[in-house]
């Protein structure tokens, strides 16, 4: 199958457009009516642009209300079908998108809308050009695809055929079992969309929320999988309509079209029970976190990781970098090095996690579906933890994620660092477990950061939650693998005046505004950090008041959670989820202790207007209220 994207799915003029397009590695495009309007170039100016780019034009579109139009109004459509079909010479395409009609004046005639189809299909024909009608989800007479079948099979022109749109069909629910009925030689073309499954009016729904394959809710792998299954070979190609497309960068929206469609592919392949075309997506979990800290010369990084609970165990052998413990498999790296990758990013970014490293199977099989999914690689970082071979992938933020396998880690923290510790003991309170990472990103990036994750390692992605911020609302997902050994969580805001609006700001972009840490005993880490002079988010007193009313808890459990300014919350199933939060340094990063009971898997949504309330309250620490422990 050809790889297409239609311009209209990305912003910029229609030029800008284009020169995305060929950088992300696409072949063909569609060209949208409104872009080509609005371009000041001639269609003879687009063809040979194309051409240099090396992109084929596989449609002009749309020509909408074509069909069941009477006098008149039926002489002036045809007359403007041959002025596009001027046009399509001039640009250098052959294949003109009709969509349904939406006019109240059109007749729904079956008869009727197959004559037209078949004189502008002889008139076509004469010019060597053929015609492709799409079925509109909100036609006015024509929004079923198999309706659309049957109008091109009674037509019976080589000229003339249809395109199927995953979007219209599927957003109407109509079976992917229908693909089957269909020849694939009378489909000229099959536009890609996916979506967020939403109870909606269909024009909105699909004018604003329609996203890459893989980013929403629909069926777009079965889909793309019947396709296969019938024999269609032409062009898959992206039409997709979005606010934050609009608003994003083209390069970016482009790079992902092209990601989305390489992962479908494999998918669809995979889902008939074929070898896919690249190493299927590898079980993942988290092994290790690296901060940048070479700005930090009070110590405020080692402070805090010293303060919640984990232990130094180790200084590498050759350079400024340090091993924290939170548990026999809780590896935190601490990197002081200037002129180093983490330097660089702390320097742009300031303190925070610049990396993490994940276990997979095969790390050389994780670094190729990487780089087949147009990712970019360090097939080996100077800021290498190990001499091995260790290739990393750089996020849409720009942070690092290492890939470690067996090989790899054997012998890893011992063979680089002098262990202080042969044998972790956790402090008093026990040991600290990876729960969870948050990730503030730009409310345009957002579907570009799920893409990135989902199509790589094997995880999957919640729904959405919105979280009330005093600011303003934000947007939230998490991404999970099937254990829960790597919990990451998406969060974005449109507006400028949420926390997370000003993490982006004072972050300069997306990045990890905290590392939740699991703990068996959050009383006894509340009380650790206290004695250890952390600074704790205070939480006010009204919040444990109304806690107490929701679940009848007792006054003494009640009194306890105050007194130690931890969040609670439950789940209908019994689940029980304790949170407490430090305060944040250089308005950026923070630390969340968590405790789970009886298998809760939330994130205490519940609770994160007040947490919010409470950090914008506080107001964001600096340096000067941290000091060395």
């Amino acid at each position: 199958m050809l790889d297409s994207i239609a311009t209209v799915s990305l912003s910029g003029t229609l030029r800008e457009k284009l020169e995305a397009i060929a950088d992300a590695g696409f072949t063909a495009a569609e060209i949208f009516e409104n872009d080509f309007v609005a371009s000041d170039l001639s269609a003879v100016d687009l063809r040979l642009l194309m051409m240099d780019l090396g992109l084929r034009n596989v449609v002009y579109q749309p020509f909408r209300d074509f069909e069941g139009l009477s006098g008149d109004a039926r002489i002036r459509a045809f007359d403007r079908a041959e002025r596009k079909f001027d046009l399509m010479q001039a640009m250098g395409t052959d294949l003109l998108l009709v969509c349904s009609s939406t006019l109240e004046v059109a007749s729904g005639d079956h008869a009727r809308i197959v004559a037209d189809f078949r004189e502008l299909g002889e008139r076509a024909a004469t010019r060597g050009l053929c015609i492709a009608y799409e079925a509109l989800a909100w036609g006015r007479y024509v929004n079923d695809h198999r309706v659309v079948a049957r109008i091109v099979q009674q037509v019976g022109l080589p000229s003339v055929g249809m395109v199927l749109d995953s979007f219209h069909s599927l957003s109407r629910k109509i079976p992917v079992s229908s693909l089957e009925n269909i020849d694939p030689q009378s489909i000229f073309l099959v536009q890609m969309a996916d979506a967020p499954i939403m109870d909606m009016d269909l024009l909105q729904w699909s004018r604003h929320f329609r996203c890459m394959p893989l980013q929403g809710g629909l069926p777009v792998t079965e889909w793309v999988a019947a396709l296969m299954q019938i024999g269609y070979q032409g062009p898959l190609s992206l039409e997709i309509f979005n606010d934050r497309f609009r608003a994003g960068l083209s390069k970016t929206i482009a790079v992902d079209g092209r990601r989305s469609l390489i992962a479908l592919r494999d998918d669809a392949s995979r889902l008939l029970g074929e070898d896919g075309m690249l190493p299927p997506r590898p079980p993942v979990e988290l092994t290790f976190v690296e901060f940048s800290a070479a700005q930090d010369a009070e110590g405020v990084v080692e402070g805090m990781l010293q303060a919640i609970g984990l232990r130094k165990v180790g200084r590498h052998r050759h350079r400024a970098v340090d091993l924290w413990q939170g548990s026999e498999n809780t590896h935190v790296v601490v990197n002081r090095e200037s002129h180093s990758l983490a330097g660089s990013f702390g320097l742009m970014h300031g303190q925070g996690i610049c990396a993490i490293g994940v276990r997979v199977p095969n790390r050389a099989d994780a670094a190729q579906r990487a780089k087949a999914l147009g990712m970019s690689i360090l097939e080996d970082p100077a800021d290498n933890l190990s001499r091995r071979a260790i290739p990393a992938v750089r996020t849409v933020g720009g942070s690092l994620v290492y890939f470690l396998d067996d090989d790899a880690l054997d012998g890893l923290w011992q063979r680089e660092f002098e262990i202080e510790m042969t044998h972790f003991s956790p402090v008093a309170g026990g040991s600290l477990f990876f729960d969870h990472l948050a990730t503030i990103v730009r409310y345009d990036e957002f579907l570009s950061w799920l893409l990135f994750w989902t199509s790589l390692f094997d995880l999957r992605a919640c729904q959405e939650v919105d979280l009330i911020d005093p600011g303003g609302v934000v947007q939230s997902q998490a991404l999970e693998n099937n254990d829960g050994s790597l919990r990451l969580t998406l969060n974005g805001a449109l507006g400028t005046r949420t926390l997370a609006s000003r993490f982006e700001r004072h972050f300069l972009g997306s990045g990890y505004q905290h590392l939740a840490l699991r703990t068996d005993d959050i009383f006894a880490c509340a009380i650790r950090m206290k004695r250890a002079g952390l600074p704790i988010l205070v939480i006010a007193r009204n919040y444990y008041d109304d806690l107490q009313a929701r679940f009848g808890l007792d006054d003494a459990f009640v009194a306890r959670l105050a007194a130690h300014n931890i969040l609670y919350d439950r789940d209908a199933g019994g689940g029980e989820f304790f949170q407490v939060f430090s305060r944040a340094i250089d308005r950026i990063f923070f630390f969340e202790i968590v405790q789970r009971e009886n298998s809760y898997n939330g994130y205490g949504a519940a609770n994160t207007q007040v947490r919010l309330t409470a950090q914008r309250r506080a107001g964001y620490a600096s340096n000067t209220d941290w000091f060395p422990i």
